[in-house]
Order: structure tokens, then sequence, then C-alpha cells
């Protein structure tokens, strides 16, 4: 069962560690990711498997949600290239953000196991 109280709160963490992790690109972002993961798998516990899909979880719903805003962002920049300009803007960061996503919700699972062992 999901605790999505425990996505929730990994959530949260892994956003604004994200938007603090600007300062150091790429360090800063996949850090983001350990400390969200590993709080939603601490606070579902439950041991291994669960923190690990509560990591999982919290990762892929941070990095989908930044990833749809940085997409309409950048069709909005787009469109001063006309409307085709906003298309492949868009779709180009929506792409690279899709990809970002998957590999930052492997290290979130990763630190959501590492939490929900310690959060027994």
């Amino acid at each position: 069962m999901t605790d999505w109280r425990a996505v929730g709160y990994g959530f949260v963490v892994t956003v604004i560690a994200g938007l603090l992790a600007t300062f150091a690109p790429v360090v800063g972002h996949v850090g983001a990711g350990l400390i969200g993961g590993f709080v939603a798998g601490y606070v579902a516990g439950g041991g291994l498997l669960s923190g690990t899909w509560h990591g999982l979880l919290a990762g892929s719903v941070s990095g989908v949600v930044v990833t749809l805003l940085l997409a309409a962002f950048g069709g909005l920049l787009g469109l001063a290239g006309g409307p085709l300009g906003g298309l492949l803007g868009g779709a180009g960061v929506l792409v690279v953000g899709l990809l970002l996503t998957f590999l930052f919700a492997i290290d979130s699972a990763l630190a959501g196991a590492v939490g929900g062992v310690l959060g027994e």
C-alpha cells in the first residue's frame, strides 16, 4: 500500500532541494533526488521494498511536475520564433526532462531503500 503522505513529503523536499541546487547544477539535482527519496523512504518505513517504492514515486512525481513546468516555459519562450518555435522549444525540453526524470528517479529509489531500512 502506498503512503501518499510519505511521497508528498519526499516530493516537497525534492522540489525545495532542487530549487536550491541551481547553484551546483548536476551534483545539486542528483543530491536533491537522494535527499527527497531518503525522506520518502524514511517516513514510509516498512523496509527495503517499501522505501524503494516510495522513493521512486517521490522522485518520479517531482521530476514529471518540474519537467512539465519547464516544457511549458520553454514553449512560451519559443513562441518568439513563431508557432513552430514554440512547439520545438517545448517538445525538446519535454523529451530531455522526461529522460532526466527517469535517471533521477533511480537515485531517489536507492535513497528511499536506505531510508526505508532506517525508518523501521
